[in-house]
C-alpha cells in the first residue's frame, strides 16, 4: 500500500488525473443492488473479532479492504481508516480523531487530485460494496451537492494540470548551474527540463502572468509556431521564437544553445 500523507502533487500525475476525472461521473452513477450504509453501521466493519467485515470509505464510497487486512486491521498502521470515511486524512496524514474525518471542503486543487488518485487506487485494488449516507450521498444513494462541488474542483484542477504539462512540453525548463568562480550558465538539450523531444531549443526568459520573475525555458527555433492552427499556410520558420511572452538574454547570441554569465 502506498504511504499516506503529504500535501503536494507532482506534475507528472496530471495526465493520469485528467483521465481519472473523466471516469468520475461513471463512479457516481447508480448501480443496482448497491448497499447504503449509515455511519454507525459502517463503524462495525473494523475487522476485529466478531465484526462482520473490514471496510473503509473514501468520498462516500465503501470498499472491502479485507485483502489488505495487514494494513487496516486493529493494531495496524492504518487501522484508523477502517469502519469510517476518513477522506481528509488520506491527504493530510493526520491520524488523530480530529483528522480522521470526511470534510474536504477546504482542500486545494492539488490535494483533491491526490485524493482522487487514492480513489483510483481503491477502485483498482479493492471491491466497491456501497455508499455512505451523509456528506457525499443522500438517503437515495445519489450524490449530494457537496460531492458535485468536489468533482467540479477536481475537474478544474485536472485541466490546470493538463495545461501546465502542455506548457512544459512547449517550453521545457533550461538546464542551469552556478558557481561563485565561474558565474552562471543556462543551456538546452533534448532532455532538459525532463522533457524528451526531437529538438534542442535556445534559452529564453519566459514571463508568465502573475509571476514576479521570468524563468528560463528552451524555445524551438524552426518550423511553425506551436499555436498555429493546423491546415493554415506556414508563414514563419522560427518555431516559437516570436512568442510575445519571451525575451532574449542580454549578452547571449540569439541562437546560442548555451548562455554563460560571469560572476557579477
Amino acid at each position: 500500500m502506498p504511504g499516506l500523507g503529504g500535501r503536494g502533487l507532482w506534475l507528472g500525475l496530471a495526465v493520469a488525473a485528467t483521465a481519472a476525472a473523466a471516469r468520475w461521473l461513471g463512479w457516481w452513477s447508480g448501480r443496482a443492488g448497491l448497499r447504503l450504509f449509515v455511519p454507525e453501521e459502517l463503524a462495525r466493519y473494523r475487522g476485529g473479532a466478531g465484526d462482520p467485515g473490514l471496510y473503509l470509505a473514501l468520498l462516500g464510497r465503501v470498499y472491502d479492504v479485507s485483502p489488505g487486512r495487514r494494513h487496516y486491521e486493529p493494531g495496524a498502521h492504518y487501522s484508523g481508516f477502517a469502519g469510517r470515511d476518513a477522506s481528509r486524512a488520506f491527504v493530510t496524514g493526520d491520524h488523530s480523531a480530529a483528522g480522521l474525518v470526511d470534510d474536504v471542503s477546504d482542500l486545494s486543487f492539488s490535494e483533491l487530485l491526490t485524493l482522487q488518485n487514492w480513489l483510483s487506487f481503491y477502485e483498482k485494488n479493492y471491491e466497491f460494496v456501497g455508499r455512505v449516507i451523509g456528506r457525499f450521498y443522500g438517503e437515495d444513494g445519489l450524490p449530494t451537492p457537496e460531492l458535485a462541488q468536489v468533482e467540479a474542483v477536481i475537474t478544474r484542477g485536472a485541466e490546470a494540470g493538463r495545461r501546465a504539462l502542455e506548457e512544459k512540453r512547449k517550453f521545457p525548463p533550461c538546464n542551469a548551474e552556478w558557481s561563485s568562480s565561474r558565474g552562471s550558465r543556462l543551456w538546452c538539450s533534448p532532455e532538459s527540463g525532463g522533457v524528451s523531444r526531437d529538438w534542442t531549443g535556445v534559452p529564453r526568459k519566459l514571463y508568465k502572468p502573475g509571476a514576479k520573475e521570468p524563468h528560463c525555458v528552451c524555445v524551438r527555433t524552426s518550423g511553425p509556431p506551436s499555436d498555429q492552427a493546423q491546415g493554415l499556410p506556414v508563414h514563419t520558420n522560427r518555431g516559437d521564437l516570436d512568442h510575445p511572452n519571451l525575451e532574449e538574454y542580454a549578452g547571449c547570441p540569439p541562437l546560442a544553445v548555451t548562455c554563460s554569465f560571469p560572476p557579477g
